[in-house]
């Protein structure tokens, strides 16, 4: 397999792992998810995943509901801990070892992260699972996957959505939204473009850390972006 990268940091969103369902964890969802990633790593990828939590608990909008916001983004943190076991586990069943790290202190679940810890296991072949976003309150996961992204120092950070880039508007709701095949973070934040939150991209900007986002639940699209097809958006 001719690659275009080396070493990646991918950042699933939680909604999409719950698949049609909505809330929760779609197996059929998880399992196109392992199979994905296992092609790639088969091809001597090396792969860390950051996951979000937003299919089981947001900590934002637990604060809108009357949640202390420090507790509510806590309970988000935990929610990613529970997706990345499941991924984990569902990668393991295909035959492709990984393991889990935890932002802040949770053994057995998983080890607790250091990156010379997660750069000895993609080192070993295995997918480094990175849980728990940074360990702190008022961050989100797209910040964390920036922050272990530039630690790891991946060649990339692969954005998988379940939409095939970044447009002008909303394309779910806006017919009429044009497709961007590059654009430079200086535009996504001029434009106010929703691709990451703003400590995101200016943390990627000031590590030139390039974002690919790509439409993940297409299978075969991951392999796609890493052998360098022209799918999805280049942020740079």
């Amino acid at each position: 397999m001719r690659t275009k990268y080396k070493r990646i940091l991918l950042k699933l969103s939680g909604e999409s792992l719950a698949g049609t369902k909505k809330t929760g964890i779609d197996s059929v969802r998880l399992a196109e998810y392992a199979s994905q990633i296992k092609e790639i790593v088969d091809g001597g990828v090396e792969v860390a995943i950051v996951i979000g939590g937003g299919n089981i608990f947001r900590g934002i909008s637990g604060a809108a509901s009357g949640f202390d916001r420090v507790k509510g983004d806590q309970m988000g943190m935990l929610a990613t801990v529970i997706n990345s076991l499941a991924l984990s586990s569902a990668l393991e069943a295909v035959g492709c070892p990984a393991q889990v790290f935890t932002a802040v202190a949770m053994f057995p679940i998983g080890e607790h992260y250091s990156k010379w810890r997660a750069l000895e296991a993609l080192k070993q072949g295995k997918v480094a699972i990175l849980a728990g976003g940074t360990g702190n309150p008022f961050f989100t996961t797209d910040t964390g996957s920036a922050l272990r992204a530039v630690e790891v120092e991946a060649d990339v950070m692969l954005k998988g959505t379940r939409v095939d880039g970044v447009y002008t508007a909303d394309p779910e709701k806006d017919p009429e939204a044009v497709k961007f095949t590059e654009i430079t973070y200086d535009e996504v934040y001029n434009r106010g473009l929703k691709v990451m939150d703003l400590t995101a991209t200016a943390l990627c900007k000031e590590n030139s850390m390039p974002i690919v986002v790509f439409n993940m639940d297409l299978p075969g699209n991951l392999a796609k972006v890493v052998a360098g097809e022209p799918i999805g958006t280049l942020v740079y």
